[in-house]
């Protein structure tokens, strides 16, 4: 017989996945405390039981030995485990002396893409800056999305109104750079977007990607369009000039709302399909026939991701991705690209001008590099800490950030934090970016926080809302994320040791004299006091979610809408509540100067005459794009064993015909070369890319002493931004161009080996 004992209680729990972007529901197995299984929500309105490995693997990532569980501070320069205490008093000793000394601008902040993943990310990083008063401000936008937010800025009026594609209704949908066969979608949160594509031409759609890899998503499509990386800018300009040389145009219902038409027509007459087809590597008549194909569907969508924004023309290509969707009628229609209304946006107001959106309002103190959407570009972290002069940053503060990965030269940046005076990271893990901190301060398990997308209900292809509460008690030891950076907060800001309740009911008090004080404001006239006291949620995260949620779109109002949206009926409907398909929006969310979508902005037409010369530039024989597998996000999850293995492997990928031209083998090693750094990677053959170009993923590397990340050690791959010093980027966003960027190939020499005496 087998022998008997106790058993854990074995139940289920709820959660929305907080790994990517698609933000799918889970439905959690749990034995006492710990996650022993994750499968899909089949009841949740907005995935429908969609998951993928990622979500699958939440319990081996909740649980993952090498995450810290208490916090690390160093001592005669080695980092050991210290109490809450030690750790926030020797932050609340050293930065606020330091940045009084020195300034605020000697304080960096370093965000990493995971803040957009949990609720105290999203909730205190504001609050953070506002008491620090830095302009040094470096996140993970400069090496992604920037484009796409100054582009819509520049366009709209705010870099946060990015339209999606409206994957349920569309007849075309055209996809430049992005592969959500793997990504799971970016900057346009859908869950099962594999599902989504399939519909789309199971109703008789049609798909077309622009990719130089045929890629996963690209292997379904009717079209795929194998582009010469770092030209998708041209094919758009192009397609752009076909529109109005074969009068194609059509705005619909947004031709009252259009500034800058006959300026953008002319703007764009030089790039023709055979101007612009010798530098895509496409032909010209194709060209042509994808627009008459984009004017002529019934509905159509565009829409570009990583490929499109994180190459030398990446704000170029992001416009005209979107003056597509204007010229065609598909901007903010059913069936094109609109905006979401996330339930904590703000309600609607009535149409008219608004402040508009300013580029370079500042700039780096080193190279003068301008700020975009408030941030530097973050590739140039390294000069301002190594550089000695007055504003020299002398302290960081990454939050979930691991920019020695992420950055370009992380090997320079990796010296420069060494460097420092003082830096505090908030990472479950002592990583390539924290081994350098003075203070370690770990979030605990995903499992043990509760959760709301703040930021992905904003790019949801349907509105909607959910909610997760802790599906695990927070286990002894631990300390939730929001009082960690509620907690830092007052640290640096002169509060040390007061309650961390007391940020939340800042945010609260400011928050409500604004809102009664606005006359276009449900709450308008009553007392900001007695609404405050109306939040019965405990817990200050809680409360600024259910203000935010009932001063928002959906609300009650604080009771002016009975039916309107709470925490408390998020709480009660866990499997989401279903806001309704996405809506046109436009002239009411515009906020540009003149009220209208302005359509070739001044600085747009500064930088284009620098694509137009790159239609007479040669070029690169052989040039590097990176590539995503639907089980990594970055470099996150490399410690998960199920997720760090199979397929997912650091090579480079070479097409058979440049392989056999640069004597390079199938699992030989290879020595990719720029002007500004090499690595030494194995060689994985396949036709998957085309002729000239090669393909490495990014966020590998994790071969750096001093971490605790036992099973990305044992396969580290190599950091692909070690060929990158910073120096390539994107003008107007500050953006790291990560792909389409000229490298050389050769075979490895071998190691030499030593001869016996």
């Amino acid at each position: 017989m087998p022998p008997t004992g106790p058993t854990r209680p074995t139940r289920t729990a709820l959660r929305v996945c907080p790994l990517c972007e698609a933000t799918c529901g889970l439905t959690l197995t749990i034995e006492g405390t710990r996650v022993t299984g994750a499968r899909g929500d089949r009841d949740a309105l907005f995935s429908k039981g969609f998951i993928c490995p990622k979500g699958a693997s939440f319990g081996e990532l909740d649980a993952d030995p090498d995450r810290l569980r208490t916090p690390l501070i160093r001592v005669d320069g080695e980092l050991r485990e210290a109490s809450w205490d030690e750790a926030f008093d020797l932050i609340a000793a050293r930065l606020p002396a330091l940045a009084e000394e020195h300034g605020p601008n000697s304080v960096g902040v370093v965000l990493g893409n995971p803040n957009v993943h949990t609720m105290a990310g999203a909730l205190y990083p504001p609050v953070l800056l506002s008491v620090l008063r830095t302009r040094n401000l470096f996140t993970a936008s400069t090496l992604d999305q920037m484009p796409k937010h100054v582009s819509s800025g520049l366009l709209f009026g705010d870099a946060l109104a990015i339209p999606v594609p409206d994957l349920d209704r569309t007849d075309h949908l055209l996809l430049l750079g992005a592969n959500p066969l793997d990504s799971n979608g970016s900057l346009c949160t859908a869950p099962d977007f594999p599902g989504k594509l399939k519909a789309l031409r199971g109703r008789g759609g049609t798909l077309t990607v622009v990719d130089p890899r045929r890629t996963r998503t690209a292997r379904i499509a009717d079209r795929h369009l194998a582009i010469r990386p770092g030209t998708d800018a041209l094919l758009l300009a192009a397609l752009v000039h076909v529109l109005f040389d074969e009068r194609l145009t059509d705005p619909g219902a947004l031709a009252g709302h259009l500034e800058g038409l006959d300026e953008l027509r002319a703007a764009t007459a030089d790039f023709t399909p055979e101007a612009v087809a010798a530098a895509c590597d496409l032909d010209a008549g194709e060209i042509r026939t994808l627009a008459r194909e984009l004017a002529a569907a019934p509905t159509a969508a565009v829409y570009g991701r990583i490929g499109s924004c994180t190459v030398e023309y990446g704000t170029l290509a992001s416009w005209l991705i979107d003056v597509l969707n204007v010229l065609t009628g598909n901007l903010d229609r059913p069936g094109g690209a609109l905006f979401p209304l996330s339930a904590t946006d703000r309600a609607p107001r009535p149409a008219g001008p608004g402040k508009g959106f300013a580029l370079g309002r500042w700039a780096s103190r080193v190279g003068g590099h301008p700020e975009a959407k408030g941030e530097l570009p973050i590739a140039v972290l390294a000069e301002e800490i190594e550089t000695p002069g007055e504003g020299r940053i002398r302290a960081v503060i990454a939050l979930a950030a691991n920019p020695v990965l992420s950055a370009p030269d992380g090997s320079r940046l990796d010296q420069a934090l060494d460097g420092l005076d003082f830096m505090v990271s908030v990472d479950p893990y002592l990583n390539e970016t924290s081994r350098h901190a003075d203070v370690v301060l770990p979030p605990p398990p995903p499992s043990q926080s509760a959760h709301f997308d703040f930021a992905f209900n904003g790019f949801a292809v349907r509105n909607q809302a959910r909610y997760s509460p802790p599906a695990v008690p927070l286990a002894a030891g631990l300390m939730d994320e929001c009082e960690i950076l509620a907690r830092l907060v007052l640290a640096v800001g002169g509060l040390h040791g007061a309650d961390p309740s007391a940020v939340d009911d800042q945010v609260i008090e400011r928050t409500l004299t604004k809102a009664v004080a606005d006359p276009r404001s449900p709450v308008h006239g009553r007392d900001a006091k007695e609404l405050a006291a109306e939040i019965t949620h405990t817990g200050g995260p809680q409360r600024r979610l259910d203000l935010m949620l009932r001063l928002g779109p959906y609300g009650d109002g604080f009771g002016a809408d009975p039916a309107g949206l709470t925490l408390a009926r998020l709480v009660d409907r866990p499997h989401g509540v279903d806001l309704g398909p996405l809506k046109p929006r436009v002239p009411g969310l515009l906020r540009t100067r003149s009220g209208r979508v302005e359509l070739f902005p001044a600085p747009i037409a500064a930088d284009l005459p620098r694509l137009r010369d790159a239609l007479a530039q040669r070029p690169a024989s052989l040039v590097l794009v990176g590539r995503r597998h639907l089980r990594s996000n970055n470099s996150w999850m490399h410690n998960v064993p199920t997720l760090n293995g199979g397929s997912n492997r650091c090579t480079v990928q070479v097409h058979p015909e440049d392989a056999e031209r640069l004597g390079l083998a199938d699992g030989g090693a290879a020595r990719v070369t720029t002007e500004a750094g090499e690595i030494t990677i194995p060689v994985e053959i396949t036709d998957t890319v085309r002729t000239g170009v090669v393909s490495v993923p990014h966020g590998w590397g994790h071969d750096r002493p001093g971490t605790r990340m036992a099973v990305a050690r044992a396969r580290p791959g190599v950091n692909v931004n070690q060929l990158l010093d910073g120096s390539r980027r994107d003008p107007l966003s500050g953006t790291s161009v990560l792909n389409g960027f000229p490298v050389e190939l050769a075979p490895a020499r071998p190691a030499p080996t030593s001869t016996p005496a």
